[in-house]
């Protein structure tokens, strides 16, 4: 056979003995290289490749993050026990019931919540006033509480023990040691008084006259306000400590029986040491 005809009769290399089938366009890219593997679907083809790998752990975590906050939360707002809210319950209870207890008490009354009160406070006496003097030298006990007066008002004063005997003998001559109010003077019987008298507008222990300047009624009236008067006015006497009784006393009365004082200096000084 001529070479010709069996190159002839032979198919040709290149050509496929198969029919002919029209061939993709990626197998006409990569010739007779192993085709690509077709697109898998599913959670299989996200599992794959890398990226999408840790796209879907980075999701999972996430997801369990919400599930263990939402359970956190859930928690929280887990009803408190039984036994929690009785017990609160019972104590407000308890405090509103203290409340009503002290709103209800008297005044002064104390409480659990007070602090009792001090020994010292509770045994403290309460001050009382001193005993009204044993009378002495005639006298009775108005008298007495009168001339008791006149001294302590002079002790105030800082007056010496000869001005106090003065003062007493003074009063035991005007007035015999009373407090008197006056016929002349209608108001001077408004006021305590022990009798009366009718030697002008005289008023009081020492017979003071308001007209004179020695004060008001109402205050002539008042024995402690009395002895003021006439202590203040036996102290502008120039050297009245040297003077005798009498002539002590006549300086501050001016009376139109000077000597009547000097009787009273013995029952004065008397009665001057009974109450100091």
């Amino acid at each position: 056979m001529h070479p010709d005809e069996t190159a002839a009769r032979q198919p040709p290399r290149n050509r496929p003995t198969t029919p002919s089938t029209p061939v993709a366009s990626d197998e006409r890219r990569i010739g007779r290289h192993r085709a690509p593997e077709p697109p898998r679907r599913g959670a299989r083809a996200a599992l794959a490749s890398t990226p999408a790998r840790i796209a879907l752990v980075g999701g999972v975590t996430c997801c369990l993050g919400l599930v263990a906050l939402a359970g956190t939360h859930r928690v929280d707002r887990q009803p408190r026990p039984v036994q929690e809210v009785l017990a609160d319950r019972a104590t407000d209870e308890q405090r509103a019931s203290r409340a009503r207890e002290r709103t209800a008490l008297p005044s002064g009354t104390p409480t659990s919540a007070d602090p009792a009160p001090s020994a010292s406070r509770t045994a403290t006496p309460k001050p009382q006033r001193p005993a009204r003097p044993r009378p002495v030298a005639g006298l009775t006990p108005l008298q007495m509480a009168n001339a008791q007066v006149i001294v302590e008002v002079g002790v105030e004063l800082g007056v010496p023990r000869r001005g106090l005997v003065v003062a007493v003998a003074t009063a035991m001559q005007e007035s015999d040691l009373h407090n008197l109010a006056s016929d002349v003077l209608p108001e001077s019987y408004e006021h305590p008084h022990q009798g009366s008298g009718s030697d002008h507008d005289s008023v009081g222990l020492f017979q003071q006259r308001p007209s004179s300047g020695w004060g008001t009624v109402a205050e002539l009236m008042r024995p402690a306000y009395a002895a003021r008067a006439f202590y203040s006015a036996l102290a502008e006497i120039p050297g009245w400590r040297q003077l005798s009784i009498t002539a002590a006393a006549q300086a501050v009365q001016i009376s139109a029986y000077p000597g009547a004082y000097a009787r009273h200096e013995d029952r004065a000084t008397t009665v001057v040491d009974a109450l100091t």
